[in-house]
């Protein structure tokens, strides 16, 4: 079959599995969203391939690879027919070259439909790359440690059918020291900006974008440089919710976990809470008292994140929102509301001089 450019690829049957014919390393590192590893090679075996490839020759290391290949082939079969019983697949490797060839060869054979992306998947990685430079209509919802940003989110994409995108759950992290806590564990930047890529390309027509205000890294994977640049300049709505509401908030979310798993994360961030501080922490974390815990790490937080806000001040618009509650389809309604508010704003005319 003739090799497909990356979008009709993409939009191809939804009943064609993706099949990701790299080695596993690679497919760990980074893979198009929803692909299945389906390795051709196995990490060694690639490895070896390639050193004899550069040693030897590449009639040498085309020979190899073949007696590899070999031996696998009848259970590969087997195996893409439990994985795709309607005999139909999407197939790339790296850049559309042999791997992924072969493979198309042996399903052919065994009578699959193979639709072969056209340079591989290092193509899906130059329109991720590029997918981030878009201009995007993004509003950044900001608060405080606690506000419970994330969960209005999903009000606003459940209840009001707004365009959201949900940067800690793709990342995997809440941001903070314990953003860890009780979530697995955390893509590769590349994969994360290969999933953020994807959905944001999901929401190219929104009309309004909505996406937590963060830092520039969410535990160990990092923004794009582009997006993110985009986001500090995007328009800002800020929850302002009082920290008591927030401290009950976080003790009871977090007060369920492990206590050395709070432990650690007090530990990480305890020059930055003073040693003091940091040990009153860690005698609270001791004694059950997760409030007191909270508010000690809040005093942090609270601090650095409010001198952020300082530096965007008459910078980006930027409306603050009071709430007494971190119910969030309260605060959904309220945040909605600004936005709106804020929208017309920027859409009136100028007043006319005299």
């Amino acid at each position: 079959m003739p090799r497909l450019p990356l979008q009709e690829f993409l939009s191809g049957p939804a009943d064609a599995p993706i099949f990701d014919a790299r080695a596993p390393l690679e497919y760990q590192q980074g893979h198009i969203p929803g692909a299945v590893s389906f390795p051709i090679f196995s990490d060694e075996e690639r490895a070896r391939i390639g050193t004899t490839y550069k040693r030897v020759s590449q009639d040498k290391a085309v020979l190899l690879g073949l007696d590899f290949f070999g031996p696998k082939m009848s259970q590969m079969v087997r195996e893409a027919q439990k994985l795709a019983p309607g005999k139909e697949v999407r197939l790339h490797c790296w850049r559309g070259g042999m791997r992924s060839g072969a493979m198309q060869w042996l399903l052919e054979l065994a009578g699959f439909r193979v639709h072969l992306l056209d340079k591989g998947y290092k193509d899906y990685r130059r329109w991720a790359l590029a997918e981030f430079a878009r201009p995007r209509p993004l509003v950044a919802l900001g608060g405080l440690t606690g506000s419970g940003k994330t969960d209005v989110l999903q009000v606003l994409a459940a209840r009001h059918h707004e365009d959201t995108i949900d940067l800690e759950g793709l990342a995997h992290h809440k941001g903070s020291s314990f953003g860890a806590i009780g979530l697995p564990p955390q893509p590769t930047t590349e994969q994360f900006e290969n999933d953020l890529a994807w959905q944001l390309s999901q929401a190219a027509q929104a009309p309004r974008l909505w996406v937590e205000d963060e830092s520039r890294t969410i535990g160990s994977v990092a923004l794009p440089g582009t997006l993110y640049e985009r986001l500090r300049q995007a328009p800002l709505i800020v929850l302002d919710i009082p920290r008591p509401v927030r401290t009950r908030k976080l003790a009871e979310e977090y007060g369920r976990h492990e206590p050395e798993l709070l432990r650690q994360a007090i530990e990480r961030i305890q020059k930055k809470l003073g040693g003091l501080m940091a040990k009153e922490a860690l005698a609270a974390i001791d004694a059950g008292d997760m409030e007191k815990m909270v508010g000690i790490a809040l005093g942090y937080y609270d601090k650095t994140y409010s001198h952020g806000l300082d530096d965007r001040a008459g910078k980006v618009p930027m409306v603050r929102v009071p709430s007494d509650t971190c119910d969030p389809t309260v605060n959904a309604e309220l945040v909605l509301a600004a936005a709106n508010q804020l929208s017309a704003a920027s859409a009136a005319p100028a007043p006319h001089g005299p």
